[in-house]
């Protein structure tokens, strides 16, 4: 069943899908963190799964054309159309990335990029537990998460409402930790020329 957080997050980026990819469609910040979770990959045919995938551009994009298998899964109905017609070679699923499910060790990595921050603070526990589930043994998770204390909001944002949501920096490493995953790199930064920061880590499992 779909919240009305998700609802909230959904309806949203269907309003932005354009506004949002002119406006983040290029970040250096990002793509120095995705070129971390490629580093963990076998050279071609890794399986990847990017929650959070917006429009497939860069991330499934630039993970398809390097010979991985890419899934995809978004909220919103604009944006996941977006993304079939951007890389047709993935596969991509609307649904709520807390719904959603995939069998145990079924990915060499996961990304979240910008995304997990749509999620209520109460849920990423939760979330991360599935996601540390799916990915196999010695895989990579790579992440932005709300920096800071923990709280949430909901307000105007590139001209529509939208929700974000922090569990604190703490609790999130303590909940990847809970999880079985263990942390390699983490840092706080700012998103190319925005004040907002976000803490980026990369963890890998049972390793």
């Amino acid at each position: 069943m779909t919240s009305a957080t998700q609802r909230i997050v959904s309806a949203g980026y269907d309003l932005v899908a354009d506004a949002y990819l002119e406006r983040f469609g290029i970040s250096t910040v990002r793509q120095k963190w995705l070129e971390r979770l490629v580093d963990g990959l076998p050279a071609t045919g890794g399986r990847v799964l990017d929650l959070g995938c917006g429009a497939g551009v860069p991330v499934a994009l630039e993970l398809a054309a390097s010979g991985h298998i890419v899934v995809g899964v978004d909220g919103s109905p604009q944006q996941i159309a977006r993304a079939r017609q951007n890389v047709p070679q993935a596969t991509f699923i609307e649904a709520d990335m807390c719904n959603v499910g995939f069998e145990a060790a079924s990915f060499d990595a996961v990304a979240a990029f910008y995304s997990i921050t749509h999620v209520p603070p109460a849920q990423q526990t939760a979330l991360i537990a599935s996601i540390a589930r799916w990915i196999k043994p010695g895989g990579t998770f790579v992440a932005s998460f709300g920096a800071g204390a923990a709280g949430e909001w909901t307000g105007e944002w590139l001209g529509t409402t939208m929700f974000f949501g922090h569990a604190g920096e703490a609790e999130t490493r303590r909940a990847l930790i809970d999880a079985g995953m263990c942390v390699r790199h983490s840092s706080v930064e700012k998103q190319d020329n925005e004040e907002a920061a976000f803490m980026w880590i990369e963890a890998t499992k049972g390793r």
